[in-house]
């Protein structure tokens, strides 16, 4: 069985282009959570549902949420992004609807609790024209997603903090929540993470590891960086999470490959140690 879930458990995120078992890389790490992410929608049927669910159980590794893609043309800047990232743009709305709906019902045949997803660059205006669109949008799959039994949680990055709690305020619906990524918060220019947990920290249901430097152009992310190498202030944004009620997982992810993300990743595991156990420590008292 997977090891059961612990306040605040260090785990590292995986993906199903992986070669074999996805979940035996997490487990060489000393952790026993993961976040998958998928984007082919190939592998959204039942069969490979029930295949990740006994992969996870073969590695001792508990599945938390599936991250859920799309298909079409994806481009992560600020001048293609807006017309080419999840649900915003009209042309690809209806498509990228179907696929996250096909990734909910691998999300249930894998028996996990919850999908999170990009939805794009949510317009930050209520008044936009395209706002009533991607707002029915959303809707929809996170209904059928309470149909199944799932969270839906939305991605930060493209959207501001009180964007994001505008669309969940309007929607109202008891399964949203946001799957937090501090590094995209600054590699996006959106927010200090630290003053993302004041707007938005009661909806927090998973927490991506990520650290970054701000855009230096109008037109390109910002850079990621190792944590602890950028603005993401885990010591500080640890507590505050905590405060605001979160005890859930903090999943790494490291957007490099080969040995360096290797080895990033595992001081990343230690650093987080030290500032769950002195943000533990200090609850207790």
């Amino acid at each position: 069985m997977a090891k059961k879930a612990q306040v605040m458990e260090i785990g590292v995120m995986t993906n199903t282009r992986t070669e074999g078992n996805p979940f035996d890389k997490v487990a060489e790490h000393g952790v026993h959570v993961t976040q998958i992410s998928n984007w082919n929608m190939e592998l959204c049927t039942a069969e490979f549902g029930k295949k990740i669910k006994k992969m996870a159980k073969d590695s001792k590794v508990r599945l938390n949420s599936l991250w859920a893609g799309y298909s079409g043309n994806c481009v992560w800047n600020f001048t293609e992004g807006p017309t080419t990232l999840g649900i915003v743009p009209p042309e690809l709305r209806e498509q990228r609807v179907k696929d996250l709906l096909k990734g909910a019902e691998l999300a249930a045949w894998c028996e996990v609790p919850a999908i999170a997803t990009h939805c794009g660059f949510i317009p930050e205006v209520p008044t936009d024209p395209l706002y009533p669109g991607v707002l029915d949008a959303i809707g929809r799959v996170a209904t059928r997603c309470a149909e199944l039994g799932l969270g839906f949680w939305f991605e930060t990055g493209q959207e501001s903090p009180v964007t994001l709690l505008r669309v969940i305020e309007d929607l109202n619906m008891d399964n949203l929540g946001i799957n937090f990524d501090t590094g995209n918060m600054i590699l996006y220019g959106k927010a200090n993470p630290l003053d993302a947990v004041a707007v938005f920290g009661k909806y927090v249901r998973n927490l991506h590891v990520k650290d970054g430097l701000p855009p230096t152009t109008g037109r390109e992310l910002g850079q990621e960086v190792a944590v602890g190498k950028g603005l993401s202030n885990y010591p500080k944004l640890l507590p505050a999470l905590y405060a605001a009620g979160y005890r859930g997982d903090l999943i790494i992810e490291r957007e490099i490959s080969g040995a360096q993300q290797i080895k990033d990743i595992r001081k990343t595991i230690v650093y987080l140690g030290k500032y769950v156990a002195k943000t533990l420590e200090k609850a207790a008292k």
